[in-house]
């Protein structure tokens, strides 16, 4: 059956997500539209590439993640360089690495720009802070006076994986974009139609372990910044659900890292992907889609 499906955001839970596709693909379903906010994005721009649940394991087990956590420029001054790059470059850190590698990963399956996919295939969630809006892409950037066909696939991945303060954000037309997860963490609206619904969406989201939350002392501009954007993100695994989209979402539960954690081993990666594997078993346990339609869509 064909699926459609969108990923929350989550940072390096997300590793959990390969687990449940290889799941889904090994019990017959196959993927349709896709869509998903930060490391979400990335899921869902594989898949919609065309890359497999075992490709994709390949794939992130290979990829640096602690390039993620590296300074660089003038933040790797002693002491002042964290505070002077959030003043003048507004992020710490930079999602080159996470570019790049997307730039590469994709040209192995010729799918490098929004043209090279089938029309309404991928669809990325940002928040635009100049205007202070969502943004779709690429269903937005005529808006930004950019041709949907012509925009790099890895460029709007990197936007909706921008953590505000934590990575240097990137701009459409002078306007800064930064994560999708800020005005939409888990956008699973966007598939859905007035009409009876021919296969389901899908919902992946990720929850966090109670023994991830620690103390830590916050003291100055650089602490508040990251301490306040890491509870803004932590706190979206507390959201209600309402009733219909829950029937339709496998949570992944009991993650024991929290979502800024880059220095995760090989060996953690691969429980963070059991863990997808058990919870999508659980839900295609129970998952009934003729009884979905009756309750919630009839």
């Amino acid at each position: 059956m064909k699926i459609d499906a969108v990923f929350e955001g989550g940072g390096v839970k997300g590793f959990s997500y390969i687990g449940a596709v290889q799941v889904l693909e090994k019990s017959g379903y196959v993927w349709n539209q896709l869509a998903g906010s930060s490391v979400g994005s990335i899921t869902a721009a594989l898949l919609a590439a065309g890359f497999t649940g075992e490709e994709m394991k390949e794939y992130f087990l290979k990829f640096p993640l602690d390039q993620l956590g590296k300074k660089s420029g003038i933040s790797r001054i002693p002491f002042l360089g964290p505070a002077l790059s959030l003043e003048f470059l507004n992020g710490i850190y930079s999602l080159s690495p996470l570019e790049a590698s997307l730039v590469s990963a994709l040209k192995t399956k010729g799918k490098v720009t929004f043209g090279d996919l089938p029309e309404n295939k991928l669809k990325i969630v940002v928040s635009d802070i100049t205007q202070n809006r969502m943004a779709i892409l690429p269903d937005d950037l005529p808006l930004y006076h950019l041709s949907p066909d012509e925009f790099p696939i890895a460029r709007a991945v990197t936007m909706s994986a921008s953590v505000p303060f934590f990575f240097k954000p990137l701009t459409l037309d002078g306007n800064l974009i930064v994560d999708g997860s800020l005005l939409s963490n888990y956008p699973i609206w966007l598939f859905d139609s007035k009409e009876t619904p021919r296969w389901p969406t899908f919902g992946f989201r990720l929850s966090g372990s109670p023994r991830v939350h620690q103390q830590k002392k916050v003291k100055g501009l650089v602490d508040i910044s990251l301490a306040l954007i890491k509870t803004m993100m932590e706190a979206h695994d507390k959201r209600y659900i309402e009733s219909h989209n829950a029937a339709r979402t496998i949570f992944i539960k009991g993650i024991p890292v929290s979502t800024t954690q880059f220095d995760i081993s090989n060996e953690e990666k691969l429980q963070l992907i059991e863990l997808g594997k058990q919870a999508a078993e659980e839900f295609l346990a129970k998952w009934n889609f003729t009884e979905y339609i009756h309750r919630y869509r009839a």
